[in-house]
């Protein structure tokens, strides 16, 4: 059962700009990385195929999110790899990294331009050195939406990330993606692991620069 309060409509009024500051176990997500060890392990009609990549992501502060009385901060992100054999796009990815203060709840939305999307979901503390997220195809709430080539062909039943921070600010991740491939019997297992190292740091987020330049200004004018 979900413990939601009676009035969906009324949105909190002291909400604080800064998203950085609210991030929880996101804050040590946010900035650009670079990643030159990945590893992936995909179908191919003759059997899976292991593939070496190189992988930069980009992840910003986005305004806090109410949703009625509940509020969410959060990082806007992009994924763009490149197989280390070849120059085009290996794979691209955008969505949203999600933090709810008040319950835990972590939540990752993703995107990918070949016609699929899905909402994972996690629990994790403020102060976590990993988080967990996951989604299976038909769930009512956290859920995978695919087109109808790839529920026929390469049906996606379940995705797992499992995000791991270290000591030397490094992260690194490993994505099992659960495939029903048509014409084989078991289940394949898409897994993709890389460790990224920190090339740039987060802009604040839009509210909060629009904050601290009335701030700033009022300042200057001998304003409070």
């Amino acid at each position: 059962m979900h413990d939601f309060p009676d009035d969906i409509f009324t949105e909190p009024e002291d909400v604080d700009p800064d998203t950085l500051a609210n991030l929880g176990p996101l804050r040590r997500l946010a900035g650009v990385w670079e990643g030159r060890k990945g590893v992936d392990v995909n179908p191919k009609a003759e059997g899976p195929e292991r593939r070496t990549y190189l992988e930069r992501i980009e992840m910003q502060p986005i305004d806090p999110q109410p949703n009625g009385p509940q509020i969410l901060y959060g990082l806007r992100y992009h994924v763009h790899v490149v197989s280390t054999d070849e120059d085009t796009t290996f794979h691209d990815q955008i969505g949203y990294w999600l933090w709810e203060p008040a319950t835990g709840l972590v939540m990752q939305t993703l995107t990918i331009p070949r016609g699929q999307n899905a909402l994972a979901s996690g629990q994790a503390a403020a102060d976590a050195d990993t988080i967990k997220v996951r989604a299976e195809r038909g769930g009512p709430g956290y859920g995978i939406c695919s087109t109808d080539f790839l529920e026929w062909a390469f049906r996606t039943d379940a995705y797992t990330l499992d995000v791991t921070f270290h000591d030397d600010g490094t992260w690194s991740y490993v994505s099992d993606t659960v495939l029903q491939v048509r014409g084989r019997d078991e289940p394949f297992h898409h897994i993709d692991r890389n460790r990224l190292t920190k090339v740039g740091e987060p802009r604040p987020n839009p509210l909060l620069r629009i904050v601290r330049d009335g701030v700033a200004k009022a300042e200057a004018h001998g304003v409070g």
